[in-house]
């Protein structure tokens, strides 16, 4: 499975109006895990940014000056998202913005054309209703570090996005592998230790009858809760009268 969280910075909040591109920023994940295979991009957009853009992003004209133009790495840019899920918080803003781009030129079809899309805000959403789920509030609430964040960049916020997901989905929410991994080493030279066969064998406890009887009330409860959807009853479990969603 490869994914690639994005991040687009923009002159401006309204591709409507003109507003273009002048950053993006994209982090691969393959299996869940950082390559290193990034993307990154500044663009110039042969406009003015608007006032408030700078003061959220700090990019300028006058950086921009002598930077390529969307035209110029459109097909570096397809080739690396083709076939990917993208992962995008808030994904209408800076989908708007690239399809208006594709738009632009001749012979490019929507975003959509080339890879699926996931906007990890909708997903915050579902997961917290009702609370807050900014990228600075998920990082306050899943213990990311995004002291780095005194201004928006598209990398950097691609970044802190994929450790917010991953994290938010259940899995790994760092993106070192190992901590105390030597540079060069890989995952399975650090991760896996072999066991010895002369190892003394690990004792079995089996659960009591009153143990195993709240176990059953908890998945009960869970199966009522997702609405029939607890993937810990199955088969006859699922049928036994009392573990009907009500």
């Amino acid at each position: 499975m490869r994914q690639i969280v994005l991040d687009t910075e923009t002159t401006g909040l309204e591709p409507e109006q003109g507003h273009r591109i002048i950053e993006i920023g994209c982090v691969e994940l393959v299996e869940r895990r950082p390559t290193g295979n990034n993307f990154h991009q500044y663009l110039q957009p042969d406009r003015r940014i608007d006032a408030g853009a700078v003061e959220v992003h700090g990019i300028t004209n006058e950086f921009l000056a002598d930077k390529p133009r969307f035209e110029d790495i459109v097909e570096d840019f397809i080739e690396y998202v083709r076939g990917a899920e993208l992962l995008i918080h808030n994904a209408p803003f800076d989908v708007g913005f690239l399809n208006a781009e594709l738009a632009r030129l001749e012979g490019w079809q929507p975003l959509e054309h080339y890879c699926t899309i996931t906007d990890t805000l909708a997903l915050a959403r579902k997961k917290h209703p009702g609370q807050r789920n900014s990228l600075d509030a998920l990082c306050s609430r899943y213990d990311i570090d995004n002291s780095q964040r005194q201004k928006h960049g598209a990398l950097l916020d691609a970044e802190i996005l994929a450790e917010v997901y991953l994290a938010m989905t259940g899995g790994q929410s760092a993106l070192l592998l190992e901590s105390g991994t030597e540079e060069g080493a890989s995952w399975s030279e650090t991760a896996v230790r072999p066991l010895s066969s002369e190892r003394t064998p690990l004792p079995v406890i089996r659960p009591t009858e009153a143990e195993l009887e709240l176990h059953r009330k908890s998945l009960e409860t869970i199966h009522r809760a997702s609405g029939g959807n607890c993937l810990w009853l199955t088969g006859s479990e699922m049928k036994e009268p009392g573990l009907e969603p009500s």
